[in-house]
């Protein structure tokens, strides 16, 4: 495939994982019927399939170093592969969650090293072609998601949004191993398990109590006590990153505030954005009627707003301080999400349009150039911990998103049905897995869809409120150096070599 056969290779295994995260949004409702899923199913087939991608990305990279990443990268896209047939042929949700959990960890190994590999195959121009097409894959990952989800599950049924990666992952392993050159390796590099396993600890219990808070409330026993083992694995993951002689993380960067602000919005950005999109096409398909694929269409302005954008603010800021397009795109994801908190029992899904475009536009500033205001904020050296740090930021930020609406959601339904339902809180988690359909004989439809919007609306305003907070942080003690900026494009390359 000529010189650029390394870059389709570690494009088809990027845009594969990505899509992966977004592509079982339009299939919830259609899981929960087939596989007789609570929402609290629902909520971990998404979120532990991006928590396991955070929790081990660093450790992937790391072990990337030893043995090599075009191994890894193989590696990781089989059993990605295997892991996503196991899915396809998931007869129960708690299958489904434990397989997710295998993807998240060959995804993790993909990820790790596709631009160290992008680095290893490209120099100069070249480099900087293929770090752009790369980018805009991402970028496109995003869009099609929903769509091809709903093509699927509708065409084909929710088991094919797991069976179609499987000739895309054959077509990756195939190419990586006859074109991908073997990138930089470090045979002195040690892998930090301890720490990988601290955190990995501290972001599972924290995303599971997120969870349980749903059903159990925000101060129950088994929240508090999920509080304090996710409080305990995170003073063992510092005590443990302090004292190991190769950390998975330096905890040095933290006295940097602008590295604290730019890997918190990337948590927020993550949440506030995407997240609230899974409930919405609950919404959707079952209070609304829509299909799958009129539901992924209908939240296909965010995803079209955003590739847009992002294709031409690379050129048209170019030199522009990273901490502007970060932080004003941050606060337009909020903008937008604040102008969709307008629903109500009579609502259709072109009142979301307006506000979706706007949260997309912010997406396309804030997408290119968050990893700009990352490197920005660490010694040149450290580029390829503040790269790595930034994905599982981002990663973690979906993990936590949607755990945390989630709960936020079903408490507003749960508010607004007291006096329709007899048990609201039964009722709002029924209704928010799906399960419209067994309410409408006891539960007016008027007062489903009032209560449904009700907690949509609750949870959007407070999506739109922390990212307007973490856009204007990122404004106020995000500080560029000048040499940063007039040496950022060769910092992006030292990240992607040293990822």
């Amino acid at each position: 495939m000529g010189k650029w056969g390394p870059l389709v290779a570690v494009c088809l295994g990027t845009f594969m994982l990505l899509v992966d995260v977004s592509i079982v949004v339009v299939a919830l409702p259609a899981m929960a019927g087939g596989l007789g899923a609570s929402l609290s199913d629902l909520q971990w087939v998404m979120d532990i399939y991006a928590l396991v991608l955070a929790a081990l990305l660093l450790a992937a990279g790391a072990a990337a170093d030893v043995l090599g990443g075009r191994r890894i990268y193989a590696a990781g896209t089989t059993l990605f592969a295997l892991a996503s047939l196991g899915c396809g042929l998931a007869t129960s949700a708690p299958e489904l969650i434990a397989l997710r959990a295998v993807q998240g960890l060959g995804a993790a190994a993909m990820f790790a090293t596709t631009l160290s590999l992008l680095a290893a195959a490209y120099q100069g121009k070249d480099r900087s072609v293929a770090l752009g097409v790369w980018g805009a894959v991402n970028g496109a990952a995003a869009a099609v998601g929903p769509v091809l989800g709903g093509v699927l599950t509708q065409g084909l049924g929710w088991r094919w949004i797991f069976f179609i990666n499987l000739p895309v992952s054959v077509a990756a392993v195939w190419l990586t191993l006859r074109v991908v050159r073997e990138a930089r390796r470090d045979p002195g590099r040690r892998v930090d398990w301890a720490g990988t396993a601290c955190f990995a600890l501290f972001a599972g219990a924290v995303t599971y109590g997120a969870v349980r808070a749903g059903d159990d409330g925000w101060v129950s026993v088994p929240t508090g006590v999920t509080g304090a083992v996710a409080l305990l694995a995170l003073v063992a993951f510092v005590l443990v990153e302090r004292r190991v002689a190769q950390p998975l993380m330096d905890l040095a960067l933290f006295r940097r505030a602008s590295f604290v602000t730019v890997m918190g919005t990337a948590l927020v950005f993550s949440a506030s954005a995407f997240t609230i999109l899974a409930y919405i096409s609950v919404w959707l398909q079952t209070l609304l009627g829509m299909s799958p694929i009129t539901g992924g269409l209908a939240l296909l302005p965010l995803a079209a707003a955003s590739f847009l954008v992002s294709a031409v603010s690379g050129r048209l800021l170019h030199g522009v301080p990273a901490r502007y397009p970060v932080g004003i795109g941050t606060m337009l994801v909020g903008a937008g999400e604040f102008a969709q908190a307008v629903l109500g029992a009579g609502s259709s899904w072109l009142t979301l349009s307006a506000g979706l475009v706007v949260t997309g536009v912010g997406v396309g500033l804030v997408s290119p150039a968050l990893s700009g205001a990352a490197l920005a904020s660490v010694p040149p050296r450290e580029a390829g911990m503040a790269g790595g740090a930034l994905n599982t930021f981002r990663q973690l930020g979906y993990a936590l998103g949607i755990a945390v609406f989630g709960t936020v959601v079903t408490s507003g339904i749960a508010s607004a049905l007291h006096g329709s339902a007899a048990r609201p809180g039964d009722a709002a988690r029924a209704l928010l897995g799906g399960g419209a359909a067994s309410l409408r004989g006891a539960v007016p439809q008027h007062a489903l869809r009032s209560a449904f919007a009700s907690g949509l609306n609750t949870a959007m305003m407070v999506a739109g409120a922390l990212a307007v907070l973490a856009g204007a942080a990122v404004l106020i003690w995000v500080r560029t150096p000048r040499h940063t900026e007039a040496t950022a494009p060769r910092e992006r390359e030292k990240a992607a070599a040293a990822s």
